[in-house]
Order: structure tokens, then sequence, then C-alpha cells
């Protein structure tokens, strides 16, 4: 699976088709962990395909949920530290960086492309809901950054 731009003219395409090949290829780099996490990602769609996924009544996760979770990941910025995946019985999927009790971040993605994010920076609280285009909203990237200066 890819997510590219727009690009119409032929020119366009074949750089977008070499630039997202190089972009995966660093992107499933074992140094950079990013299979490891799409591996995650994978098993916890299939885990919770199903309704009553939880033995609560938790809500399965969509294939359309499935593959937005796939373009966020594919969308952070190389060199990001990798997030755990979760998921929610509301069949939200759930990103997560965690570097202590005061400092983690938690950013989970609808069926409808929205990225609901809450996080404890220190002493400070944030939280939010972002739209998700196929790039990571600027304010979820700084905390991102946050995160792994602290």
């Amino acid at each position: 699976m890819t997510c590219t731009g727009c690009g119409v003219s032929p020119e366009a395409r074949f750089i977008e088709e070499r630039l997202a090949e190089s972009r995966s290829n660093l992107q499933d780099s074992v140094s950079l962990g990013r299979r490891a996490v799409k591996e995650a990602l994978y098993t916890i769609a299939e885990e919770c395909r199903d309704s009553n996924w939880d033995g609560y009544g938790g809500e399965p996760i969509l294939d359309a949920t499935y593959s937005l979770a796939y373009c966020f990941l594919e969308a952070l910025p190389l060199g990001s530290p990798m997030p755990a995946v979760g998921t929610e019985p509301d069949g939200q999927i759930t990103f997560e960086w965690h570097r202590s009790a005061r400092w983690t971040l938690s950013v989970s993605i609808d069926l409808e492309g929205r990225l609901h994010y809450s996080a404890l920076l220190g002493a400070s609280k944030e939280h939010g809901e972002e739209p998700f285009f196929g790039e990571i909203p600027d304010r979820i990237v700084e905390i991102i950054g946050r995160l792994e200066r602290f």
C-alpha cells in the first residue's frame, strides 16, 4: 500500500513512484522499526475484525480505518520514534508514544480520518482533534518531537 501525491504527468508519476519506493525501503528498515509497527498494526486489525472482539461489544476495525492508520504510519517523518499500536472498543486504532508516566502521547484515528490526540508533557496537558489528509498535522509532529527530546 502506498500513499502518494497527485501528479498527473508521466514524469510526475515516475518521480512519485521512485520517491515512494525509496521511502518504503527506508521505512521498512529494521533499524527504523517501521516494519515491526506495520506488522503489529496488521495483527491488531485482523484480531479485531469482528464485532465483540473484546468480549464486551467492541466495534470491529474496518478496512478503511486500517488503511488510514497505515497511511498515518507511512506519513510519520523519517527518524521519528515509532509508536506502540492498539485499538479502542469504538473501532479506532491508537498509536502511543510513552516516555514516562508524565511524558506520553496517544493518537487515535477514526473511520472518517480524524485524529484525536491527548498528551501529557511534563506538567502540562494537551488534547485535540485534527483532520488527517495523508500528512501528520504539525501540532502532532511537534509533540512527538518534544517527547523525543525528553
